[in-house]
C-alpha cells in the first residue's frame, strides 16, 4: 500500500523576548497522521496554527525537531533525491521570474527535472489547457493577474507529473474562477490515484474536496476524519461550526 506517513512530528522554534530572556515554543507539537493514494486529506486550521511548518516538513524543507515523514516506506534520510521527483511542493508565497513568458519558465521546470523535450512540450500543452492558460501562455509573467500568476505556480509545480502533492493556501486571495479551477484540477488528480495534502484555513472548500480532514489548532491535532465524522461529532452542520465548537468558541487574544 502506497502513503504518505507522518509520525509524531515535532518543531520547536525559539522566540527571543529580549537580550537575556528566551522562549521556546512547539509549531507543531507530536502530529502523526497517514494518507493514501488517492486520496485529498485536508490540513485545517486558522492562520497561525502550524499548517505551513507542517508542511514545510513534510516536503523536506524544514527538518523536524523529532518525528519522521516517509513516502512508500522511503525516507529523506536516505532517499532525498528519489522522494522529491515524486514530489510538487506549492507554498503561498512563491516569486515567480517576472521577465520570463509563461511558457519559458515552464520549460525551464521541465529542464530541472530532467523530463525529456517532447513529452515537456506535451505535459506544457496539457496543463495549459487543464488550468485555462493558453491566453496568457506566451505573455510575460509580471504582467499576469493574482489568479493566473497562481495557475502558473500550480503549473510550474506539475510539470513533472507527481505523485505526491503538498498544496498550502494554494487558493488564497483568488478570484473564484481561479479558485475553480484549481479545486476541479484537484479532484481530477485525486481520479489518477495521487495523493494530495491541502490546507486551507477555507473551512467550505476543505468540505467540498476533501476525503478526511486533520484539524489543527496552536500546533496541535484537535480532531480528524472524514468531514462528516467530525461535524456529527460535534453536533454541528458545517467544518467552520465544528472547528469552533471544538476549541470553545472564539478567543480574540491572539
Amino acid at each position: 500500500m502506497h502513503m504518505v506517513k507522518v509520525d509524531n512530528l515535532k518543531k520547536k522554534f525559539v522566540k527571543y523576548k529580549n537580550k537575556k530572556e528566551k522562549e521556546e515554543f512547539y509549531a507543531n507539537n507530536g502530529i502523526s497522521f497517514e494518507a493514501k493514494d488517492g486520496e485529498i486529506i485536508g490540513i485545517l486550521g486558522p492562520n497561525g496554527a502550524g499548517k505551513t511548518t507542517l508542511l514545510r516538513m513534510i516536503a523536506g524543507i524544514l527538518e523536524p525537531t523529532e518525528g519522521t515523514v516517509s513516502f512508500d516506506n522511503l525516507n529523506y534520510k536516505n532517499n532525498e533525491i528519489e522522494i522529491k521527483k515524486n514530489l510538487a511542493y506549492l507554498s503561498g508565497n512563491t516569486k515567480l521570474y517576472d521577465t520570463l513568458s509563461t511558457y519559458e519558465l515552464l520549460r525551464m521546470c521541465t529542464d530541472i527535472y530532467g523530463v525529456p523535450k517532447d513529452v515537456a512540450e506535451k505535459r506544457i500543452k496539457e496543463l495549459s489547457k487543464i488550468l485555462n492558460m493558453d491566453s496568457f501562455l506566451y505573455n510575460k509573467i509580471g504582467n499576469l493577474s493574482t489568479g493566473q500568476t497562481q495557475r502558473v505556480n500550480i503549473a510550474r509545480c506539475l510539470v513533472h507529473n507527481p505523485k505526491y502533492y503538498i498544496l498550502d493556501e494554494a487558493t488564497t486571495g483568488l478570484d473564484i474562477i481561479s479558485s475553480q479551477i484549481i479545486l476541479d484540477f484537484i479532484k481530477q488528480e485525486k481520479q489518477k490515484g495521487k495523493t494530495i495534502l491541502y490546507s486551507t484555513h477555507y473551512m467550505e472548500e476543505a468540505e467540498n474536496i476533501c476525503d478526511r480532514v486533520i484539524m489543527i489548532n496552536k500546533g496541535a491535532v484537535i480532531n480528524s476524519g472524514t468531514p462528516d465524522k467530525i461535524k456529527e461529532d460535534t453536533k454541528t452542520t458545517n467544518l467552520r461550526d465544528a472547528f469552533f465548537a471544538m476549541i470553545g468558541g472564539v478567543s480574540y487574544e491572539e
